[in-house]
């Protein structure tokens, strides 16, 4: 009996190596690990780009932003609480002490910007290790200037690394740490992409209005097109920059098949910026949400704003899993006053992420990675009732989604291995056609197919989210365009 207790024991002990060698624990053993306080932090876009070299064209300089959120853990009697006041957060990017000597931006800021910049500090005062600004519910550092090279590699880029986010009380003891990525890419040059053959030819093409001088380098682009991304307000007959780069350059659309046409300009054919759960698990590309090269200038033209108006979660998902109407994911709130992008991950890497440094937080939090799901890493327990988003009938779920919109024709009802989806509409490619739980989750998104005469068909064999079956059950099927939609109805059975 003794002899099969140690062998018992020396099992479980050998098991528990395994799973700590391969990066994952259960998430009672992750929770059980953490203190009084957790930290949440994210990059706000998923992705920042900037010119490595200014002397002729500047796009965009070193510019990149961390959140956090500090959480002090409940228990069965306390509700957890975000921490707003006596605590300050500290950041750095460990293996990343200095910028200058890695762009020539500080060469040139005065002549872009106006301002006399010291060494490794950035446009809005903040360097590579500083602490973040409170705000309201969350702490921020904006306008970090970092660059895609360690000290320890000045020349190739690694665009993403991991920042150090540290929560201390005001003795300056320790509460919390994370890990967030804070990504940044170069790789958004017009030269560097074999577009233009240099950045001389590329001024001397540009259009000599407004008292532009291909001459008088470097340029600030967004001195001219206002760029809200930037803050600038431009001249105000020339068009935002958006829509200028978009507009001249709708041709890569016909040239370039989906994202490889997106990844001449944006962080790219090495980067691979879109790295989210949306691209991996789902198949999404980043015309699913912001549209081709000609709808992007065509929707600024029609008074969108450029990174102040962009595509919602909510024109995918129903209300209750969706933002606020008018309001970006990026700035959202949720449960407890909890940002979405805490839980979720930023935009474009939405987790699980492609890059396992982006799934870092949350394995080191719950254990495992994707979104922040374990209820115990805030609650120090599993509470009673629903939690984030909760769930609801799915009589809401039929109105808000099927409620005065033409009907789809959905055969065979009920299904049991695959239907066909059939619908007369205009341009239906360049709409969505989704796939929704009876609570108004979204599980699919589905390709239509011309058939001839305006009519357009598509087929669900039952696969819904990370490309598993789905359950007995009633769901349902919507597509819309903006300005035209339509829905039904399937049941699955077993």
């Amino acid at each position: 009996m003794i002899y099969y207790h140690n062998y018992l024991r020396r099992i479980l002990i050998s098991a528990t190596i395994l799973i700590l060698l391969a990066g994952w624990v259960p998430s009672s053993m992750a929770a059980d690990r953490l203190g009084d306080h957790v930290i949440l932090s994210w990059n706000d876009l998923g992705m920042h780009c900037m010119n490595k070299d200014h002397q002729n064209i500047s796009i965009l300089p070193p510019y990149n932003n961390l959140w956090a959120q500090v959480i002090q853990r409940g228990d069965e009697l306390t509700l957890p609480s975000l921490v707003t006041q006596d605590v300050t957060v500290e950041y750095s990017i460990p293996g990343n002490t200095y910028s200058v000597g890695k762009t020539d931006f500080w060469d040139y800021a005065y002549k872009l910007f106006g301002v006399n910049l010291p060494d490794d500090i950035g446009l809005t005062g903040k360097g590579l290790n500083d602490v973040m600004d409170p705000h309201g519910t969350h702490f921020s550092a904006e306008g970090i200037p970092l660059t895609p090279f360690t000290d320890a590699d000045p020349t190739n880029e690694d665009p993403y690394q991991q920042a150090l986010v540290i929560a201390r009380d005001l003795q300056g003891v320790e509460l919390a740490r994370s890990e967030p990525v804070i990504p940044v890419s170069t790789e958004v040059g017009c030269v560097s992409a074999s577009c233009h053959s240099s950045e001389s030819s590329l001024l001397n093409m540009h259009e000599e209005e407004g008292g532009f001088n291909p001459n008088n380098t470097p340029i600030l682009c967004a001195s001219c097109h206002a760029d809200p991304a930037l803050g600038t307000q431009g001249i105000p007959d020339a068009d935002y920059f958006s829509k200028a780069i978009h507009s001249a350059h709708k041709f890569i659309d016909e040239l370039y098949s989906g994202i490889d046409g997106c990844y001449k300009c944006h962080p790219g054919e090495e980067t691979g910026c879109l790295r989210g759960t949306m691209a991996n698990d789902y198949n999404m590309i980043c015309q699913d949400c912001h549209g081709d090269m000609d709808h992007v200038q065509q929707t600024i033209s029609n008074g969108r704003t450029p990174w102040v108006d962009e595509p919602s979660c909510r024109e995918c998902h129903t209300a209750t899993y969706g933002e606020p109407a008018g309001q970006l994911f990026r700035n959202s709130t949720g449960h407890g006053g909890v940002m979405c992008s805490a839980c979720h991950g930023s935009p474009h890497a939405i987790y699980p992420s492609r890059e396992a440094r982006d799934n870092a937080n949350n394995i080191t939090l719950q254990g495992h990675a994707g979104i922040l799901s374990d209820c115990t890493v805030c609650h120090g327990h599993v509470p009673a009732g629903p939690g984030p988003h909760g769930l609801i009938s799915s009589d809401v779920t039929a109105s808000e989604l099927t409620g005065s919109v033409r009907s789809l024709q959905v055969h065979p009802s009920p299904m049991r291995f695959s239907c066909t989806i059939e619908f007369a509409a205009d341009n239906a490619e360049s709409g969505r056609l989704l796939v929704f739980d009876a609570q108004g989750r979204t599980l699919r998104m589905l390709r239509p197919v011309a058939k001839g005469n305006g009519i357009f068909n598509a087929t669900w064999d039952g696969i819904g989210r990370a490309g598993r079956r789905v359950s007995p059950g009633v769901y349902f099927i919507r597509w819309e365009n903006g300005t035209q939609s339509a829905a039904g109805k399937v049941t699955v059975t077993g």
